[in-house]
């Protein structure tokens, strides 16, 4: 009982972080540079969850699924979360590594089509949307 709930507290915590990367990037009174907050994202991750976001972006799909199963919590809702941010940072980037962030973007998705019991529109509309810009 006391490990699940500690699970389920990782679940939660990781969700929620991932949620306040993406309102700190995308929502709220603030129009800073995408560039620079890049920075502060990855920061935020290592400090919170100790996940490298620069180490991850090179990862293929096979590594990247065992980096992500090495983190308590990264269930199927925190994947999306993350592959949403990911997306985003692509989506709002004018540098060359937008294309990187998109593609990391897809595969994370693609991952997440793989391990979910159940079909999302709304998750195929992203996915479309990205191949589209890619």
């Amino acid at each position: 009982m006391e490990q699940k709930d500690y699970i389920l507290r990782e679940i939660e915590k990781i969700g929620q972080i991932i949620s306040s990367i993406r309102q700190k990037l995308f929502g709220g009174q603030e129009n800073t540079s995408i560039i620079a907050e890049k920075d502060d994202v990855n920061e935020m991750l290592l400090k919170e969850i100790n996940f490298d976001l620069d180490k991850f972006l090179k990862l293929n799909s096979d590594d990247s699924n065992e980096y992500l199963s090495k983190f308590v919590g990264f269930n199927i809702e925190n994947i999306e979360f993350l592959a949403e941010l990911i997306s985003q940072i692509g989506f709002n980037d004018k540098s060359e590594q937008s294309k990187k962030y998109l593609e990391k973007s897809l595969q994370l998705y693609e991952l997440i089509i793989f391990k979910s019991k159940t079909y999302s529109f709304d998750r195929e509309m992203k996915i479309q949307i990205i191949k589209n810009a890619l």
